[in-house]
């Protein structure tokens, strides 16, 4: 008969789960081991609280995606890790969540820092400050407040980090993070979600790195559209600047499919989102494809990844990144390629495989993110937002 492992003993393989993927601060590493992840979540069966994966804590009537939830651990601790944090540090959490983050925060800042949470709704922010001060966390400020606007009261921040999902840089930030400060955000641009580390250098943000990741959007910014097609079993995610148009799109996937092969070939386990990453730096036609089961179902080519794959859109015509199984090359048997549909389907599917043959000449490589309180210099993609321009290199 096998002892039941102790919570202590479940946070710590948690952690040494976490650690064998992924190099963390001496500091994170810490906080994770030490703030007990299980007094966040009450209600929650408490072994639950150590597994790798979400939580949901409030959901939301109007919508499928959750208005709170309790982030998976490991990109918690890729974002803490990002953000790099050091004792003594001031610090502005946007999206207050279940208070576990905040708790982590002031673990790693100390006596010596401050950590400020600020969240919109009522309901989270109570949830937050409830739990923070029973787990002994009651030195963290507690705000409900928009987090769009910050928290002045508390400024200037040496670190400020965002746990949703944000569209654009905030014009109230800027005046928040002090010069030399870093910024942690998943930010959204073209369909797509990377949670940024960012530098700032008077009135630029710099990347220092970024990583995919997934988060439920911040309330507040409106800054992208959907467009249903196909009797809504198939959405294309744009953002405004992008002229995608159902009415020219109507009829584009009731005629034949292209498909055009790249060179590039995946194993099972290896990410290809880097195509995508890529591609924005040149591409102001790439936005994001869902296609549903009943869409499949209906004949439509199967996209690489369903609910979110790589599009390029011109005016009546679109093409997706695809997959095909080639057991020419064990390691390796996925080959990428793109599926095109309407008049210019096919010049654009070899535009997608441009896109992730020039990925595959270079896995690794991450573009260079300027992002400008004003207007950018020449030089560079620019990618207009409505508070900031993000420059691509």
């Amino acid at each position: 008969m096998t002892d039941t492992p102790t919570l202590d003993e479940r946070r710590n393989r948690l952690v040494d789960q976490i650690t064998s993927g992924r190099t963390l601060p001496r500091t994170v590493e810490r906080a994770m081991r030490t703030v007990p992840r299980d007094r966040f979540l009450p209600g929650l069966d408490p072994s639950r609280a150590y597994t790798d994966e979400a939580v949901t804590i409030k959901d939301n009537p109007d919508g499928p995606q959750p208005l709170s939830l309790a982030s998976v651990p490991s990109i918690v601790a890729m974002m803490l890790g990002q953000l790099d944090a050091q004792p003594g540090d001031r610090i502005l959490e946007v999206g207050a969540g279940t208070g576990y983050n905040a708790a982590l925060l002031a673990e790693i800042v100390g006596p010596d820092g401050a950590v400020t949470t600020v969240d919109i709704d009522t309901d989270v922010a109570l949830h937050a400050r409830t739990m923070l001060d029973r787990a002994g966390y009651d030195r963290v400020t507690v705000m409900q407040r928009d987090g769009l606007l910050g928290a002045p009261g508390n400024a200037p921040y040496d670190r400020l980090i965002a746990t949703v999902g944000l569209w654009d840089i905030p014009r109230a930030w800027w005046g928040q993070l002090a010069d030399g400060g870093r910024l942690v955000l998943p930010l959204r641009w073209r369909g797509q979600t990377r949670s940024v580390s960012l530098i700032r250098r008077g009135d630029t943000l710099v990347s220092e790195g970024m990583e995919l990741c997934g988060f439920v959007p911040i309330i507040g910014q409106d800054g992208e559209r959907t467009v249903e097609l196909f009797d809504g079993r198939i959405r294309l995610h744009h953002d405004v600047d992008q002229e995608v148009r159902g009415d020219r799109l109507r009829d584009v996937f009731s005629g034949p499919v292209v498909e055009t092969w790249a060179e590039a070939r995946v194993g099972g386990q290896e990410p290809f989102d880097g195509v995508w990453l890529r591609a924005t730096m040149k591409d102001d036609t790439v936005c994001r494809l869902e296609a549903t089961s009943e869409a499949l179902a209906s004949g439509v080519r199967r996209p690489a990844i369903p609910v979110r794959t790589p599009a390029v859109v011109v005016d009546d015509s679109l093409a997706y990144m695809i997959l095909l199984r080639e057991d020419m090359d064990p390691a390796r048997p996925w080959r990428l390629g793109a599926a095109g549909y309407g008049p210019a389907g096919a010049a654009l599917a070899r535009r997608m495989v441009a896109h992730i043959d020039a990925w595959g000449a270079d896995r690794t490589a991450v573009p260079a993110m300027t992002i400008y309180a004003t207007a950018a210099p020449a030089g560079g993609h620019p990618i207009s937002k409505k508070e900031s321009v993000i420059v691509l290199a």
